[in-house]
């Protein structure tokens, strides 16, 4: 099932795809809009059918009717570790690795925190003092350290890369922690994190990874790359629901490490013992701070459930297909327009989503949406469009890239459209 092992002259040609496509069944588990085609769940997932019922049996049984009995009958103080687990294996983590709580940018504080504290603790390793990172990364994450290590005050600063490959010289004996994201939010772009991993560690550095655009949407081997810590979001392929809480993944050979200053009443070793002092819990539910949002945490169970109907090689091999197949028609039938691929063309550089510069982007992007077609914009000039393997049909594809072409044949679109405030 690969648009370039097939010459796709038609609607028809992806409609056989569709019918040869081994997660089509997928797509029914999602509420998704009549008419509309969405390439935005690289920035919000859809919604599973199963979340209705979710959140009816949180909010009208288990918060209605039990109330307060449900931390107990209803297993929600154990939810995020069992989530956790959920998740674990679609990461390549272990169990008892990974919790679903918070925010990506508070996980992202405990992991920073910790891994400098951990390199402070060691004499080898104590005076090093640069954080490594992509001037490309997610602003978030830069501002998380720029925070952080201005809070420290112990002379930290942060070294930004204009590349990957600047990472080999930019990772040195003065380097403390690498932090970077699996797949760029705006471009796309792959990076190979065993590689990295292995590059940092030859420094004696520590290794952050974020992976909000990867998790769910390809296959993922913290373990097997030797990683020291990582974060990410369940609302994107995850399909966890706006705003729903994030990940964070420690390894059982750094759980005793960890350390971090948001050391919460959940963290604790025994926290209904209500001691005056803070003794973290030996496991991965040290990196909990405070009580957790029970209905949006619930919210997260619906969609991890979906990926075990299938593998994320499946899920991988549908998405290059699909990106291939974007790329190829967005170039040949709108070749006279004035699109740039911002997306790597390698399989083995490119995550789910591809993106294209245009001089007049997000009016373009506003005129697709304006047509039931959505995708999104990101400064600078650029179109981003997310493939979501489970429910992405290759006709999405094409009737996507027909109404591009269309707007853009026809200049149907306005240069000086309003600017929401989320683009």
């Amino acid at each position: 099932m690969k648009p370039t092992a097939m010459h796709i002259a038609s609607r028809n040609d992806c409609l056989t795809l569709d019918q040869q496509d081994p997660l089509a069944a997928l797509r029914q588990e999602f509420s998704l809009p009549e008419g509309v085609i969405y390439l935005d769940g690289n920035s919000l997932g859809a919604m599973p059918k199963a979340s209705l019922t979710r959140a009816q049996q949180v909010i009208q049984a288990e918060w209605g009717k039990d109330l307060i009995k449900s931390w107990n009958t209803a297993g929600w103080f154990d939810l995020p570790s069992r989530l956790g687990n959920l998740l674990a294996p679609l990461i390549g983590a272990e169990t008892d690795e990974v919790v679903i709580t918070d925010s990506t940018s508070i996980n992202l504080f405990k992991a920073i925190a910790a891994a400098l504290h951990m390199q402070a603790s060691q004499a080898a390793t104590a005076q090093r003092k640069v954080i490594v990172t992509e001037r490309s990364n997610f602003p978030t994450d830069i501002y998380v350290v720029e925070g952080l290590t201005r809070w420290l005050d112990q002379g930290y600063r942060l070294h930004l890369v204009d590349s990957a490959e600047e990472l080999a010289t930019a990772i040195n004996t003065d380097t403390a922690l690498v932090m970077l994201t699996h797949v760029n939010y705006r471009s796309g772009a792959l990076l190979d994190m065993e590689a990295i991993t292995a590059l940092a560690h030859n420094q004696g550095a520590l290794i952050v990874w974020d992976l909000a655009h990867s998790a769910g949407a390809l296959p993922i081997q913290l373990n097997q790359a030797k990683a020291d810590f990582a974060v990410g979001c369940t609302y994107k392929y995850l399909n966890g629901g706006p705003g729903s809480p994030a990940f964070i993944w420690v390894p059982k050979r750094h759980q005793a490490a960890f350390h971090h200053p948001l050391s919460g009443w959940w963290g604790h070793a025994a926290p209904f013992a209500m001691d005056a002092s803070f003794t973290a819990t030996p496991g991965i539910r040290r990196a909990l701070c405070g009580t957790q949002p029970m209905v949006s945490l619930a919210m997260v169970e619906p969609g991890l459930n979906l990926f075990t109907s299938t593998s994320m090689d499946a899920v991988r091999h549908k998405s290059l297909a699909l990106t291939d197949l974007f790329i190829e028609l967005v170039e040949s039938r709108c070749q006279s327009h004035p699109l740039q691929l911002v997306t790597p063309r390698a399989h083995a550089q490119r995550g789910s989503h591809v993106s294209f510069t245009h001089p007049h982007a997000y009016a373009v992007i506003q005129a697709l949406i304006g047509r039931g077609i959505i995708g999104d914009y990101r400064e600078p000039g650029i179109m981003r469009f997310g493939f979501t393997p489970l429910y992405t049909q290759f006709c999405d594809v094409w009737d996507a890239v027909e109404g591009l072409r269309d707007i853009l044949d026809n200049e149907a679109y306005s240069p000086d459209a309003e600017r929401h405030a989320v683009t």
